[in-house]
């Protein structure tokens, strides 16, 4: 998330939280493809995989790229280490706010595609 995460909760709060804000955007990107797709023609599997990606771009890509970062970049020095920590909000739960960014994001996509495709009526 590129915005300030000062305000979010440490932890699995904060993971529910940035879990939350995934499923709204997954949930508005269905939405807005869903739109498109039908006066394109697009498959449900195209608007899914599409909102699911878009979704993961926006919401999540800077918690999956502190991962990427802390597991493979060679930090040479402590004080290197430390300035990089510091520049995270709560860096002792990257992976559980990616997780509930993952998840979240594909529930609010998934209860679009519910809605919009009528797919929970038996007709």
């Amino acid at each position: 998330m590129n915005y300030d995460q000062s305000w979010m909760g440490y932890g699995w709060t904060g993971g529910l939280e940035a879990g939350a804000i995934s499923l709204a955007v997954g949930f508005v990107l269905y939405l807005a493809f869903h739109g498109l797709g039908r006066r394109n023609g697009w498959s449900d599997a195209k608007q899914i995989a599409w909102s699911y990606l878009l979704a993961m771009v926006l919401t999540g890509r800077v918690d999956f790229w502190n991962l990427f970062y802390f597991n493979y970049a060679r930090l040479q020095s402590l004080q290197l280490l430390q300035a990089k920590l510091a520049e995270v909000h709560d860096p002792d739960g990257i992976g559980t706010r990616a997780l509930c960014e993952l998840v979240g994001a594909a529930v609010g996509v998934f209860i679009a595609w519910l809605l919009c495709g009528r797919h929970w009526r038996q007709s």
